[in-house]
C-alpha cells in the first residue's frame, strides 16, 4: 500500500489501482495535495501493464462508503482568494488536468459515486467509464451558491445532458439522486450501498486475465435502478430553454406551478452575474470538446478571483456560506436584471494567448 498525505490512500490489489479518498472530516473535499496524489497515481498506473483498471471510492468518519467527494476544499479557495496565494492558480490548473486524464484515461476508470457527489466529485468521477450510484447518491453541481460556476468539466458533461437539463442543474445546483443521475446520463449503473464492499473485494482478488474479462463480470453485477421521477422535465425544458437568466427568472416566476415558483426563489439566492455567466457557459460548451471546455472554465475561473479586486463573488459567496455563515452574500450586481452584457462577456475573453494558456497541452 502506498500513502501519500493520508488524505488518498492507494494501492494495487491483483490487477486493479484501488484509490480511496480518505479526508472524511471534510467529506473527502480536494485539496491541491490531494490532486497531485491522484494524478501520479493515475499517471503511473496507466503505464502500468500489471494494473488493468482502477476502482476509486470515498470514506466517510465510520469507514469506506458513504460519501465520495463534496467538491474542492472552499475554505481554501476562499483564504487564497482573499491574499493572491499562487497555490490558487495552480490548484485550478491541475485538478482540471486531472479531470482531463480521467476522462482520456487508456484503462477501464470504475468510480463508487456513493453518498455525495459534488463539485469537484463530480470532476473525478464523470470521466470514468464505469460510473456507479447507490440509493444514497446525492449529486450535483452546486456551485452557483458560492458565487462560482459549474467547473471541473462541468461545461462538457452538463450541456450533454437531455433537453434543457444541462441548464436547470448548472443555474440552480439542485441535488438528484441515482435514478434522475442515470436518466441524464450522469451515471451508467445502479448498485445497493450495501453491495458496494463485495464488488470492491472482487475487484481487487479476481483473476483478471484481460480487460474483457473484467467488463464481462462487471456486466453481471448491477441491479435494477428506481424509476427516474423527471417530474418536472417538461417545466425545465421551457423555462430553461429561453434566451437569457433575467427572462428564465421572470418566466418562473410568472407561472402558477409550485416547482416554478420555488425553482425562482432557489434563483433570486445565487449570484446574479454567476447565472448569466453559467448560462453563456453551457450554452458554449455544447459545441465544444473537453480540452476546449476545460481551457474556457480555466479562463472563467481565473476571472472569478481577478476580474474585480476585492469583489470577487467566489469570496463573497465562499465567506457567507463556509466562514462566516450568515447565508447573507452581497452580491454585486444584486439582481439578475441588473447584470451589463459586457461584465458577463469578460469572463470568456482569456488572459492568456493560445500558446501560453496552462492547459494549452491538452488534447480534444
Amino acid at each position: 500500500m502506498s500513502i501519500f498525505n493520508g488524505d488518498v490512500v492507494t494501492e494495487v490489489r491483483g490487477r486493479i489501482g484501488l484509490i480511496t479518498l480518505n479526508r472524511p472530516r471534510a467529506l473527502n473535499a480536494l485539496s491541491l495535495g490531494m490532486v497531485r496524489d491522484l494524478t501520479v497515481a493515475l499517471q503511473a498506473w496507466a503505464q502500468d501493464p500489471a494494473v488493468l483498471a482502477v476502482a476509486i471510492r470515498g470514506s466517510n468518519k465510520e469507514g469506506v462508503f458513504g460519501a465520495f467527494c463534496a467538491g474542492g476544499d472552499i475554505r481554501f479557495l476562499h483564504q487564497a482568494g482573499s491574499t493572491g496565494d499562487p497555490d490558487l492558480e495552480a490548484f485550478f490548473t491541475e485538478e482540471y488536468a486531472l479531470n482531463h486524464l480521467i476522462h482520456a484515461y487508456p484503462k477501464p476508470y470504475i468510480a463508487f459515486m456513493d453518498g455525495i457527489v459534488m463539485g469537484g466529485g463530480m470532476g473525478i468521477s464523470q470521466g470514468g467509464s464505469v460510473r456507479i450510484v447507490t440509493e444514497r447518491t446525492k449529486m450535483a453541481m452546486p456551485e452557483t451558491n458560492i458565487g462560482l460556476f459549474p467547473d471541473v468539466g462541468g461545461g462538457y458533461f452538463l450541456s450533454r445532458c437531455p433537453g434543457r437539463v444541462g441548464e436547470w442543474l448548472a443555474l440552480t445546483g439542485d441535488t438528484i439522486g441515482a435514478a434522475d443521475a442515470l436518466a441524464y446520463g450522469l451515471a451508467d449503473h445502479f448498485l445497493p450501498a450495501d453491495r458496494q464492499a463485495g464488488l470492491w473485494e472482487a475487484l481487487a482478488s479476481g483473476p483478471w486475465e484481460t480487460t474483457e474479462a473484467l467488463q464481462a463480470f462487471l456486466r453481471d453485477q448491477w441491479a435494477q435502478p428506481p424509476v427516474a421521477e423527471q417530474a418536472h422535465r417538461a417545466a425545465v425544458d421551457q423555462h430553461f430553454a429561453l434566451p437569457d437568466a433575467t427572462a428564465i427568472v421572470a418566466s418562473l416566476e410568472a407561472s402558477a406551478d409550485d416547482w416554478a415558483r420555488h425553482t425562482a426563489a432557489t434563483l433570486r439566492k445565487r449570484s446574479p452575474l454567476m447565472l448569466h455567466v453559467v448560462l453563456e457557459q453551457i450554452r458554449r460548451a455544447r459545441s465544444l470538446d473537453l480540452a476546449q471546455d476545460l481551457r474556457m472554465e480555466r479562463d472563467m475561473v481565473h476571472r472569478c478571483f481577478h476580474l474585480r479586486p476585492g469583489q470577487s463573488e467566489t469570496v463573497e459567496g465562499i465567506r457567507a456560506l463556509a466562514v462566516d455563515k450568515d447565508h447573507q452574500p452581497r452580491w454585486n450586481p444584486g439582481r439578475v436584471e441588473e447584470v451589463p452584457a459586457t461584465l458577463v462577456a469578460q469572463f470568456f475573453s482569456s488572459p492568456w494567448s493560445a500558446s501560453e494558456h496552462p492547459l494549452r497541452d491538452l488534447k480534444g
